[in-house]
């Protein structure tokens, strides 16, 4: 399947004229952002640790030239950036060509490894069942799944030691239940809500006056830290020696979800919010 940007034109709308800024697309994916930026006449540094995606990034590059930057790693590093920037962009979550093709183990929808490695690096998710403690697994399935009964079927998962994402799926009794205990091993192995946070947190210091950082995310927990981190940065200080009526550091912009045609014609987009701020100062 096509990967398609999803709400892509809220975004455009959100971040306004860009041309002759400089955008930090946080999450390159299939570059449909990034394009989207460039042809809008914006220059882009754009992360992604996925080493399936470099080929695109390669052809932006051929195309745009040095007005396009590619940097192979997770956007965490963003913290490792010295420049400001006009805005932030992240879209949060997995994307299709990563579901849709299943070497990469991703999806309970066609037999593959149980890897589910963003980056191809480090542990699959089938190393990362054998090294867990149930308690542990138990806690993932909880946390990032919300699934019932976690700490039998994480005992059940633990002594089966499953290999491929067929032999996962045939281990959760309850089909409503498998495609969160799928997202939830995700999420652990690519500690996913850890890189948000660090990612987050490195924001500030990296936007201009007027700089605008613009999330999309698809998963509550993903979505609560974003909301919970801008509502902290949109909050005017405690600190008693600020004046009161003190400015907050940023200004909020509107959330919006996807219309219901957008969802119609891209299914992935019906979980979606788009949250953004602006930097006061």
């Amino acid at each position: 399947m096509k990967h398609i940007p999803v709400l892509l034109d809220s975004v455009m709308r959100a971040l306004g004229d860009v041309r002759d800024k400089t955008i930090i697309d946080a999450t390159f994916g299939a570059g449909g952002y990034s394009r989207a930026f460039l042809g809008a006449g914006a220059r882009v540094v754009a992360f992604d640790r996925d080493p399936n995606v470099v080929a695109d990034a390669d052809a932006l590059h051929r195309e745009y030239g040095d007005r396009f930057v590619f940097l192979p790693c997770p956007f965490s590093g963003i913290a490792g950036l010295s420049d400001v920037y006009d805005a932030i962009v992240f879209d949060l979550g997995i994307s299709s060509m990563q579901i849709d093709i299943a070497a990469r183990g991703f999806s309970f929808r066609g037999d593959g490894p149980l890897d589910m490695r963003m980056s191809a690096r480090g542990d699959t998710a089938a190393d990362f069942i054998q090294t867990a403690s149930v308690d542990e697994l138990a806690d993932i399935l909880r946390r990032y799944g919300d699934v019932r009964h976690a700490g039998a079927l994480a005992r059940k998962i633990k002594d089966a030691a499953p290999q491929t994402t067929f032999e996962l799926r045939d281990l959760v009794a309850n089909p409503r239940d498998v495609a969160p205990v799928f997202q939830a091993l995700r999420i652990a192995v690519n500690d996913e809500m850890g890189e948000l946070t660090r990612a987050l947190d490195a924001v500030p210091a990296r936007l201009g006056v007027g700089g605008k950082c613009i999330c999309v995310t698809f998963h509550s927990i993903e979505d609560r830290i974003v909301k919970n981190t801008f509502r902290a940065w949109t909050t005017a200080p405690g600190d008693p020696r600020i004046p009161s009526g003190a400015t907050p550091e940023f200004t909020l912009v509107r959330t919006v979800t996807p219309t219901a045609a957008e969802v119609a014609s891209n299914p992935r987009a019906r979980s979606a919010h788009m949250r953004g701020v602006i930097k006061s100062y």
